[in-house]
C-alpha cells in the first residue's frame, strides 16, 4: 500500500502582450496558448491517425536537483514553456522552481542561454515554484534593439525581472538594472496597515511569493501573488494585484481585493476592523487579458483565514470572484462572486478562459471559470452578465460559535457539477471490508451529506472536498465547443477545535496546520484540522475513480464523455494496473489534430486522448510525474509537444525530477 505521509500530503495539497485574444495560434507565446488561456493549438501535423507513432525528440535536465539538494522537497517544476517568434530568437523558454530562466533550441533541446536572478532562498521549508513567464514585443523599438523582445518573470523572493528574450541579459531600463523590488512595496503596505490597526508587522520570508506567470496587458505587466499565511492567521499580507509599466517598471496601479475603503460599494457586510485587518483574497493563479476591451481578468482567492470567517463577516466581496479590471487604470469594470464567505478554501484556482461560445445560434465572447467545487460558470466578457444561467440555492448552516455563514451559494443551472456533491456512510469505500468499515465509521462520526457543510467542532466531511479542478484548468476545442477538464474526486475532513483545548507543543510543531496536524488560526479562538479522508490502507473513502478526464459540451451543458485518468501501479506496493484514476495536478491542451495531451497523473505517464471519444490513443513513461501543463509548437515544419516532468516529493509523486521532454513524429 502507499506510503502514508506522502499519500496524505498529495491529497491535501490537491485541495489546497498581444493585441487581442488569438485562440488557436500556432505559436505558443502565452502560458495558456493564447492571452485568454484556451490551451488550444491550431497545429494538426500530429493527429488522431498518427499520434501513436510519437518518439522522444529530446530531453533536457535543468540541473536543479544537483544545485539545491536540500530544497527539492519544497520545489515544484510546474512550468509551461513558451516558443518565441523568429524575430525574438525562436527559442523555447521556461523557468525553473528556483527562477532560473532557460532558453533552448526547440528542435534539439540544446541550451542557448541561462539567466539566473540569484534567488534568495530563505529558510528550509520555503516553497519554490515558477509556473511560467510572459513575453512582450516592444512595437516602438527597432526590431534588433536590445530588449525589443522581453521576458517577464516573478520570483519567489518578490522581484519582477525583465530579460532580453534573445540574449538572456537583464533589461537595464526596467526598474533597477532589470529588476523591480516588489517586496519593498509589500512591506510598505503591511507597515501602513499595521499602523492603522495598532499591531506590529508580522512578515516572514515566503509569506508572499510569485509563482504564476505575470500577465502582459496593454502597456503594463500585471502580477498577483501566492499568500502562504491564509491557513495560519487572519491579518496576513494583503492580496494586492499590481501593474507595472512594461518599459520602465514604474508602478502604475494596484488593486486590493479586500475593499479597504468603507465607501466602496463592495465593503457592505465587512466591519471596519475586518476591512483593516483581513489579509489575502489574493490572485495566486493565472490571469487573462482581452485587448479589444482592455480588460484583465482576475480569479481571486479566499480572504484570510481559511476555515473560519468570524473575523470577516459578510460575503467578503471581491474575494472568491472573477474580477475584470481596466488594464490601463486598475478600475473595476465588473465582478461576480462565486463563493460567498468562503470557509472551505475553495478559491478560484484556474485561469479565466476567454472563449467564444456558440449559444442560441450566435458566438458570444465569454469568460468561462472553473472552480475547486467542480462548478463551471460563464459570463459575458464585457458586462459580467451570466451567459449560462446562475441561481442562488440554500446551503447548510450550523457553523461554530462566532461564524457568520452565507445562507445561499451560486450554482450554474444548465451545467451539472463535474463531480456530484455529498458523501454518506453508505458511500464508504475501501480495498477491504475492514477498510470500508473504518471509512463508514469516520463518515458517521462527522457532519456529512450535502456540499457546503461548514467546518464544525465534531468534524465535517466534505465531498468533493479536494480541488475538483485546480491551477491546471482545462482545454477548449472551439470547433466542437468541448471543454476538456481533469478532475479530482476525494473527500476531506475539517475540524475546528478551541485553541485552548490543544496542546501548545502540538501547535508549535513545524507541520502545524498541515497534513491533519492541528494548526492555530491566529486572530481567532480556533485551531483547525484539515486532511484527506483516508482508509487504513490509505485509499480515499469514496469509490473510485479518483481522477478523471471529462469532456463537457458548453453549448448544451451535457457531458460528452468521461474516462478514468491514471492507473494505480505506481501508488500501491503490488504493481496493479487498476484504472481507477489518481489525484492530478496540471492541465490539458487540445489541438486541431483532434488530440488532448495531458500528464498530471501520479503514475508517471504522458498521454494523448481522442477529443471526440475520450479513447486513449498513446501513452509514454516519463522520468517522474509530469505535474505541469504541456504545450505544442512547430519548428522547421515539424510539430513538437513538450511537458515538464518534475514530480513532487511531498505533494503528488514519490520522486522528483528536473526534466523537460519533447516528442515529435519520426
Amino acid at each position: 500500500m502507499p506510503d502514508r505521509s506522502r499519500l496524505k500530503a498529495l491529497l491535501l495539497v490537491a485541495a489546497i502582450s498581444s493585441p487581442s485574444v488569438h485562440a488557436g495560434d500556432a505559436d505558443w507565446t502565452f502560458y495558456g496558448g493564447d492571452a485568454g488561456g484556451s490551451h488550444y493549438s491550431s497545429l494538426d501535423q500530429i493527429n488522431r491517425g498518427n499520434v501513436g507513432k510519437l518518439v522522444k525528440a529530446w530531453e533536457y535536465s535543468t540541473g536543479e536537483l544537483g544545485r539545491h539538494p536540500d530544497r527539492q522537497a519544497f520545489a515544484s517544476f510546474h512550468a509551461t514553456p513558451l516558443l518565441l517568434p523568429p524575430a525574438a530568437g525562436q527559442s523555447l523558454v521556461f523557468c525553473t522552481p528556483f527562477n532560473r530562466l532557460i532558453a533552448l533550441d526547440p528542435a534539439t533541446g540544446t541550451e542557448r542561454w541561462v539567466f539566473d536572478p540569484q534567488l534568495e532562498l530563505g529558510p528550509v521549508g520555503t516553497r519554490y515554484n515558477c509556473r511560467g513567464i510572459a513575453y512582450w514585443q516592444d512595437s516602438e523599438a527597432p526590431a534588433t534593439a536590445a530588449c525589443a523582445h522581453r521576458l517577464y518573470m516573478g520570483t519567489g523572493d518578490l522581484r519582477l525581472v525583465a530579460v532580453d528574450a534573445r540574449t538572456g541579459r537583464a533589461c537595464p531600463d526596467f526598474g533597477t538594472a532589470g529588476t523591480v523590488d516588489v517586496k519593498s512595496l509589500v512591506l510598505a503596505e503591511a507597515e501602513s496597515r499595521s499602523r492603522r490597526i495598532g499591531r506590529p508587522v508580522n512578515f516572514r520570508h515566503g509569506d508572499v511569493q510569485f509563482s504564476s506567470p505575470p500577465t502582459v496587458a496593454g502597456s503594463v505587466v500585471v502580477v498577483g501573488s501566492a499568500n502562504n499565511t491564509k491557513f495560519r492567521r487572519n491579518d496576513g499580507p494583503s492580496g494586492a494585484v499590481r501593474a507595472f509599466d512594461l518599459r520602465s517598471g514604474a508602478l502604475r496601479w494596484s488593486f486590493d481585493p479586500v475593499p479597504r475603503n468603507p465607501g466602496d460599494p463592495q465593503a457592505a457586510g465587512w466591519t471596519e476592523d475586518a476591512l483593516a485587518t483581513t489579509g489575502a483574497a489574493n490572485v495566486w493563479s493565472i490571469m487573462s487579458y482581452d485587448a479589444a476591451r482592455d480588460l484583465v481578468f482576475l480569479p481571486t482567492a479566499s480572504a484570510a483565514p481559511d476555515f473560519f470567517g468570524g473575523t470577516r463577516p459578510g460575503d467578503n466581496r471581491y474575494a472568491n470572484s472573477v474580477v475584470a479590471l481596466r488594464a490601463a487604470t486598475g478600475e473595476v469594470a465588473w465582478h461576480y462572486q462565486l463563493v460567498h464567505h468562503d470557509v472551505w478554501d475553495i478559491d478560484l484556482p484556474a485561469q479565466p478562459m476567454l472563449l467564444d461560445l456558440a449559444l442560441d445560434g450566435s458566438k458570444v465572447p465569454s469568460v468561462v471559470q472553473l472552480t475547486k467545487m467542480g462548478l463551471v460558470f460563464a459570463f459575458d466578457r464585457a458586462t459580467g452578465a451570466p451567459v449560462l444561467p446562475i441561481e442562488e440555492r440554500p446551503v447548510p448552516g450550523g457553523g461554530v460559535p462566532g461564524e457568520q455563514l452565507s445562507p445561499t451559494q451560486p450554482f450554474p443551472v444548465t451545467i451539472p457539477p463535474l463531480v456530484p456533491g455529498g458523501l454518506t456512510p453508505d458511500d464508504a469505500w475501501g480495498y477491504t471490508f475492514l477498510d470500508r468499515a473504518v471509512c463508514r465509521r469516520m463518515i458517521e462520526g462527522a457532519r456529512h451529506g450535502a456540499y457546503y457543510l461548514p467546518p464544525s467542532r465534531e468534524g465535517t466531511v466534505n465531498f468533493p472536498g479536494m480541488a475538483v479542478t485546480n491551477w491546471g484548468g482545462g482545454g477548449f476545442d472551439p470547433q466542437r465547443q468541448l471543454l476538456i477538464v481533469p478532475v479530482n474526486r476525494a473527500p476531506t475532513f475539517t475540524q475546528l477545535i478551541p485553541v485552548d483545548e490543544v496542546d501548545p507543543d502540538v501547535l508549535a510543531r513545524p507541520m502545524a496546520g498541515l497534513m491533519g496536524n492541528p494548526g492555530r488560526l491566529d486572530g481567532t479562538p480556533w485551531a483547525q484540522v484539515f486532511k484527506p479522508l483516508l482508509s487504513p490502507l490509505f485509499s480515499p473513502c469514496n469509490p473510485p475513480p479518483w481522477g478523471e478526464l471529462v469532456a463537457l459540451d458548453l453549448a448544451t451543458g451535457k457531458t460528452r464523455w468521461r474516462v478514468p485518468l491514471g492507473v494505480l501501479d505506481k501508488l500501491v506496493r503490488l504493481p496493479l494496473p487498476l484504472r481507477w484514476g489518481t489525484p492530478t495536478s496540471g492541465g490539458p491542451i487540445v489541438t486541431a489534430g483532434g488530440i488532448v495531451f495531458i500528464g498530471a497523473t501520479m503514475d508517471e505517464r504522458f498521454r494523448a486522448f481522442d477529443v471526440e471519444t475520450g479513447e486513449e490513443l498513446w501513452e509514454t513513461p516519463t522520468p517522474t510525474a509530469a505535474m505541469a501543463t504541456p504545450m505544442t509548437y512547430e519548428v522547421d515544419g515539424r510539430q513538437f509537444v513538450a511537458v515538464a516532468a518534475g514530480g513532487h516529493m511531498w505533494q503528488y509523486s514519490f520522486k522528483i525530477g528536473d526534466s523537460l521532454i519533447a516528442w515529435r513524429l519520426p
